[in-house]
């Protein structure tokens, strides 16, 4: 049995509680998992500097592969700098409701949110025009656009999804305009995948009225975002989901991948056995698919959606067990749940 190498970046708060969680889990896989951590908490940032971000680097090109606990942001962002010394490009974000999680909405939400994550007024800083006004320049690249659209319809090809790719292209005409244009070329290469365009804001109102419609929706930066915590509120938590980070080589074809739960550090719960440990699971449930053990990773899934839907969980969604116990729940279920 092949050894899986992961390089595991080590957070804040709630960190150390969520790597047990993981470490309990994979214990209990068919897989011989090695962790090969790097401590990218405040502590270690504020001692290693640069330095330590660059060793970060260098692992995941080694293994290609990474978990991520949370973070805690002073001063500057760790997943903006991990971002733009990998090359990150593409952000997958599921989104699916979960049975047993308290939702003001009553259908069930199922998508995949494929976010450009490099572009948009997120890497431009701005700058004020004297003391009554301001500007900010929108970028949008033709190649991370063509990555993230051959990542969606690849995606949906092997799901049998259909994408959804959407902006304010009548109006952002030559910004989006670019974006919709790269899309529609990358389409070309995949006639077999159904695809359909919608302005952004009807995007969102569509999806608020009839949900099953959409499948994969395919985004630019700053959309991706605002899609994402929305499509998340529907679905009852933003702190229950997980997100798949990607760089790609020259053929488009995915380098790296960095697996990381949506949560936070939650500083006010950290080291009393309260944390949920949802995202986390669901992260290296991805990590699982990634590595071409999708067998393994719904296994996972449906255990971990199995004991929430009985209520062994955490008290945050509607259980009374703690963190541990939670996670003994979902390795008890691991080759008994119906395939």
């Amino acid at each position: 049995m092949k050894k899986v190498v992961v390089t595991e970046l080590l957070g804040d708060g709630i960190g150390a509680e969520l790597r047990e969680s993981v470490y309990a889990v994979a214990e209990a896989l068919p897989l011989e998992f090695e962790f090969q951590p790097v401590d990218l908490s405040l502590e270690g940032r504020q001692k290693g500097g640069r330095k330590l971000f660059e060793e970060v680097a260098t692992a995941m090109r080694e293994t290609r592969i990474a978990l991520k606990y949370p973070t805690v942001t002073r001063d500057m962002s760790p997943n903006a700098i991990i971002r733009r010394l990998c090359n990150f490009s593409v952000i997958l974000r599921p989104v699916i409701s979960i049975k047993g999680i308290r939702s003001n909405f009553r259908e069930p939400v199922f998508l995949y949110i494929v976010r450009i994550a490099t572009g948009g007024t997120y890497d431009d800083p701005g700058r004020r025009i004297g003391e009554d006004a301001a500007i900010s320049i929108r970028i949008v690249e033709r190649v991370p656009c063509r990555q993230a659209a051959r990542f969606a319809f690849r995606f949906a090809r092997e799901k049998k999804f259909r994408v959804t790719s959407s902006s304010k292209h009548t109006i952002q005409r030559v910004t989006d305009g670019l974006f919709q244009s790269v899309v529609e070329e990358v389409h070309r290469q995949f006639p077999e995948v159904p695809h359909n365009v919608e302005l952004f804001d009807a995007l969102l109102a569509k999806i608020v009225m009839h949900p099953e419609d959409y499948q994969v929706v395919l985004v630019l930066n700053e959309y991706g975002d605002f899609l994402s915590d929305m499509a998340s509120g529907l679905a009852g938590s933003i702190g229950n989901g997980a997100s798949g980070n990607y760089s790609f080589n020259e053929q488009d074809e995915i380098d790296i991948a960095m697996f990381d739960p949506s949560g936070g550090t939650a500083p006010d719960i950290a080291g009393q056995d309260k944390c949920n440990p949802t995202g986390m699971l669901l992260a290296f449930g991805m990590l699982l698919d990634h590595i071409g053990r999708y067998d393994i990773g719904h296994e996972l899934r449906l255990a971990l959606l199995e004991a929430i839907a009985t209520g062994e969980c955490t008290a945050d969604i509607g259980g009374r067990l703690g963190t541990r116990d939670f996670v003994r729940a979902v390795v008890g279920r691991l080759h008994s749940s119906p395939g």
